[in-house]
């Protein structure tokens, strides 16, 4: 099934529209064939594009001169007016189709500001918005530089380029401070690994980053961490700016073993739950368990975690602990011994709150993702700067998937869609509603207030 010639027309952008009325496709192919016998490139230094633009610019400030003085260049009314033209000024601007030299108008009395290129302007915004995202997807900022030398024959200093990745730092804070909802019913936590300069020697830091549940099961990233100071300092530091945000209660927080977190969450929210994620629990006991016999360990663990309830999970562990592959593997039984009582709250719950705690997957998705970007950078000059790079790659990833969304938007009801859902942020827990009748059963005090 084809789409109608309005129903494309409403969703054609109206950009495009407007270069279809101008440049036909005629016009557009004795473009290219006069561009090819001349050998002019379409970007770059000598290239069309960036001339036509300089056209197109240069042409714009002059009409935004025209009107700033009030008159037509030559016209009789100028003549005593107190202002008029005074020439122009050289300058250079950076684009995405290559440096350009723009001859910029001036007037006498030095009050012309044009809005299309600003005093000072050297580089238009599409492509700082190139270099930012170029930066998210993982280059450094020398791959940056010869990729826009190489490119768009673009040549930019480091220092500038840094300059406009720096730019975003200010949003990373107000972020990264934004005040947060009073109440969250779940939280994950996770942790990927960043490499950090220390010195002379390059360290490997946790970043953590925490995702939390609202009332209406859509999750929101709260923050980002690098784990610069040991456990319990680090978490009471977090926690306590949480709470400082907004955050005055949260029912489960679900999370990897870590170190003093427990006793922080409890400090600050007496009544929230730390519940351990029983996928990593079940990573981390097959870590002792050889290939050949990991189908058959993870048989034989499964009994534990899907338990009616704690004594009949604590029946399967003893006869796991006791069976010959639990006396092969006892480093693996250990695991589970030592998690016992932060694992075991799951097991009091329903099968539709089971499932939403049952793991931190929907971090562990968006950190596969991210590690794919971070594995290209090898190591950050500071925290700030993971932060930074972490943050701007979340938010990449989640424009790109909108950008897919978008244009599948207008396709006709009942054709595929391929574009990805949201990935974290915005995104709805499925089987929220069972799940939060589970919990405003188990707290009812705490959790009616908020429906």
């Amino acid at each position: 099934m084809t789409m109608t010639k309005a129903k494309k027309d409403a969703v054609e952008p109206e950009a495009r529209r407007l270069r279809r009325e101008l440049f036909d496709d005629a016009m557009l192919d004795r473009l290219m064939a006069a561009t090819d016998e001349r050998g002019v490139a379409l970007t770059g230094d000598g290239g069309f594009l960036p001339e036509m633009i300089k056209a197109v610019l240069e042409r714009g400030m002059q009409a935004e001169l025209t009107d700033h003085l009030g008159y037509e260049k030559g016209e009789r009314i100028g003549h005593g007016s107190g202002n008029s033209r005074n020439g122009t000024s050289p300058n250079t601007v950076g684009t995405e189709v290559g440096d350009i030299s723009l001859d910029q108008p001036r007037d006498r009395n030095s009050t012309f500001a044009s809005a299309l290129v600003p005093k000072g302007a050297r580089r238009l915004g599409g492509l700082e918005d190139m270099i930012i995202s170029l930066y998210a997807g993982g280059m450094t900022i020398r791959d940056i530089q010869h990729h826009l030398a190489a490119t768009l024959g673009t040549e930019m200093s480091h220092e500038t380029i840094s300059k406009v990745t720096d730019a975003v730092a200010e949003e990373v804070t107000a972020w990264q401070t934004r005040p947060l909802e009073a109440f969250y019913p779940v939280i994950y936590l996770d942790a990927l690994v960043v490499k950090i300069r220390d010195g002379a020697h390059v360290t490997n830091r946790a970043a953590h980053i925490a995702v939390g549940v609202d009332m209406d099961g859509i999750k929101h990233v709260l923050g980002i961490w690098v784990q610069a100071s040991e456990g319990a300092k680090f978490w009471a530091g977090v926690c306590a700016e949480l709470a400082n945000r907004g955050v005055k209660d949260v029912l489960i927080v679900c999370c990897d073993g870590l170190s003093g977190f427990p006793e922080a969450i409890e400090a600050t929210w007496a009544g929230a739950l730390v519940q351990t994620c029983v996928v990593h629990l079940i990573r981390a006991s097959m870590r002792f368990v050889s290939y050949g016999d990991r189908k058959a360990v993870a048989a034989a663990l499964r009994p534990i975690y899907t338990a009616a309830n704690e004594d009949a999970a604590l029946l399967a562990l003893t006869e796991f602990t006791d069976s010959k592959l639990g006396r092969k593997y006892p480093a693996a039984v250990r695991s589970w011994e030592d998690a016992w009582d932060r694992f075991t709250p799951f097991l009091a719950f329903g099968p539709a709150l089971r499932k939403v705690i049952y793991t931190t997957n929907s971090i562990e998705s968006l950190n596969y993702q991210l590690r794919k970007i971070i594995k290209n950078r090898g190591h950050f000059p500071n925290d700030a700067a993971a932060v930074k790079l972490l943050w701007l790659a979340i938010r990449n990833i989640e424009d790109k998937r909108a950008r897919e969304r978008a244009k599948e938007a207008g396709l006709p009801k009942g054709t595929p869609r391929k574009a990805p859902g949201k990935l974290v942020e915005g995104s709805v827990i499925q089987g929220w509603k069972a799940a939060l009748g589970e919990l405003a059963l188990i707290y009812p005090d705490r959790i009616n207030n908020h429906l």
